[in-house]
């Protein structure tokens, strides 16, 4: 079980491939339905206005945004996501 420090300290990419690993194995449609929520607003937060804009017009451009949240300014801003869910998941 990891502490929040030690999510922290975890880049990026690691910290999305451990909540998608878990939310997957436990069918958490609720944590994916979180991220897609919170995509148009990172996107925006870096600039990426028109994306976000898209975005919020079309499911289809959330779901081929968690191709993006992985890397990036935009998943960068979506770290806290990441790492309140491992936190709160790794908790028994």
């Amino acid at each position: 079980m990891a502490t929040r420090e030690e999510l922290e300290a975890l880049p990026t990419p690691e910290l999305y491939d451990r909540a998608t690993k878990r939310a997957k194995h436990h069918a958490d449609v609720r944590f994916f339905w979180r991220l897609l929520q919170a995509m148009p607003a990172a996107e925006a937060s870096v600039g990426h206005l028109e994306q976000a804009e898209d975005d919020v017009q079309s499911i289809y451009g959330h779901i081929n945004d968690l191709k993006t949240a992985r890397e990036g300014e935009v998943a960068e801003n979506l770290r806290p996501i990441y790492i309140d869910y491992l936190e709160k998941h790794s908790k028994g």
